[in-house]
């Protein structure tokens, strides 16, 4: 028999980096996580509880870093109400329209937090009107936006703020059946290097319970290990809680569904038939096949990406399509996991065959075990972690830079028009021409071009300015030539000089 109740709300904090989400919520939890954030920045999705007038309400706090996208809209996906943080001093910012933008996306009522509003620059009326042009229509300017201005250091209107969540969560009609099986969506997974596969979880609809087991997609956990957001072992988890479940056979996906399962017998074959559909899926995948000519054409890198958690791997990728493509140098990630870095990652890295470059690992807020350092020294892989996003980003370009494919091209360095020819014997061509751009040598090495198309090559034998012999011209002028040419020239064709260079 269902027995509906009320569910606590679910609330995606957002807005642009450094524009104080995580102090707003340090202010509510009465903690202090941001002291101890690498860079001053949230890098990860995290959840927590918190309680106002005898009501609970769960928070997700998502980072503020372009890079972690993904996670911002992994948290809104899972969110039934999204908190707008924007500064009172900086107003809208790019950040700030993509969270606008995701929440549009995730279709969730949202409230605007107006913060930093004790500081000397702090401008309300400003911050609003910024809002305003960029289609945020508050309450009291022609909208139905509701906001307040806070302040996380004096706690000034955060009561207010979260007596619109619970108004706008009413408004919502959450509810949800306790007595039913526990369901919901994954927003966060890692390895724990003593107990294992992890995955942070929040609980849409139902209960999760001692004994039972989750299930998602090939992945599959016991119930032993349950905790909630502080780290405290529970027996039970009610609808709207975020709970960390340990134990889990393989990773779960970030940002899929799971749900419970009473029996363990029951729990297998559901993830057997998940293990058996995933195969098919991968099996019906047509495999691309390249050419002899456009492999010779490119090299490709080995990336290696670890993290410490899960989702912190898209915002990585993020980072790496931020950097120059080059047709002639491929960047593939051939991994991307959590955990520490690996043996089997630094031969992951360092045997490509297709690659002339020893591979790259990049990792994340994680350790290098010494036998997979060693191992990378002889192989020639380059490791390096870093705990800031944008550090990761400017070193991967580095590297890539090294690995830049050398290659030997032509270089223009000047152009011609033939006006005339003069004479064509024995291969050597006397011609007038005018120079139109760079300069012209005695000894280059030149292209006939027609039409744009190059008909043959040849070199510079002599130059001549009037009556005058010369080596080199530099200024658009007209000069008379001796060349040996590969074909015949003709009046309107150009000559292209050339140099050969490494780039």
């Amino acid at each position: 028999m269902e027995q509906h109740t009320t569910r606590p709300p679910i609330v995606a904090v957002v807005g642009h980096i450094d524009h104080g989400k995580s102090t707003l919520l340090d202010y509510i939890r009465k903690t202090n996580v941001v002291a101890g954030e690498a860079g001053g920045i949230t890098q990860h999705l995290s959840a927590y509880e918190a309680t106002h007038n005898g009501s609970s309400i769960t928070f997700l706090d998502t980072p503020g870093h372009e890079a972690f996208r993904a996670m911002r809209s992994r948290g809104l996906t899972a969110a039934d109400v999204a908190i707008l943080v924007v500064s009172a001093e900086d107003g809208v910012k790019p950040q700030t329209l993509e969270a606008l933008s995701l929440i549009s996306e995730a279709h969730i009522p949202y409230i605007v937090a107006l913060t930093k509003v004790d500081k000397p620059g702090a401008n309300i009326e400003r911050t609003k009107m910024s809002l305003l042009e960029n289609g945020v229509y508050l309450e009291g300017l022609g909208g139905e936006v509701p906001w307040v201005a806070v302040s996380s250091k004096s706690g000034e209107g955060i009561p207010e703020l979260l007596d619109l969540i619970l108004l706008a969560a009413e408004l919502e009609g959450l509810d949800a059946d306790p007595e039913k099986q526990g369901s919901g969506l994954v927003i966060e997974a890692h390895v724990d290097g003593r107990r294992g596969n992890t995955a942070t979880l929040i609980v849409k609809d139902g209960s999760v319970r001692n004994g039972e087991y989750v299930i998602c997609g090939e992945a599959l956990a016991p119930v032993r290990i349950m905790e909630n957001f502080l780290g405290k072992n529970i027996q039970e988890a009610r609808p709207g809680q975020p709970i960390r479940i340990v134990g889990f056979s393989s990773q779960p996906e970030v940002g899929s569904l799971w749900r419970t399962i009473e029996t363990k017998k029951e729990a297998e074959a559901e993830v057997a038939l998940a293990r058996t559909e995933m195969q098919k899926a991968k099996a019906a995948q047509p495999v691309a096949h390249a050419s002899e000519e456009e492999a010779g054409l490119h090299v490709i890198v080995p990336l290696v990406i670890k993290t410490d958690f899960a989702g912190t791997g898209d915002a990585v990728v993020h980072e790496l399509r931020k950097i120059p493509e080059d047709p002639r140098l491929e960047v593939r990630v051939v991994s991307k996991s959590v955990g520490s870095v690996t043996e089997n990652d630094v031969r992951l890295a360092g045997s490509s065959n297709n690659s002339v470059y020893a591979g790259i690992i990049a990792g994340f807020n994680v350790k290098v075990e010494r036998e997979a350092r060693d191992l990378a020294e002889r192989l020639g892989v380059s490791i390096a972690t870093f705990d800031i996003i944008y550090e990761l980003t400017q070193w991967l370009s580095a590297e890539l830079i090294k690995r830049h494919p050398q290659q030997e091209m032509d270089e223009r360095v000047g152009l011609a028009k033939i006006l005339k020819i003069f004479s064509n014997q024995q291969g050597k061509i006397v011609l007038g021409g005018r120079l139109e751009e760079g300069t012209l040598s005695e000894g280059m090495q030149i292209k006939l071009m027609r039409n744009e198309q190059e008909v043959g090559r040849g070199e510079m034998l002599s130059i001549q300015i009037g009556k005058s012999a010369t080596k080199k011209i530099e200024a658009t002028t007209e000069f008379g030539a001796m060349l040996k040419l590969s074909a015949d020239a003709a009046p309107g064709d150009h000559l292209e000089a050339f140099e050969r260079v490494v780039k």
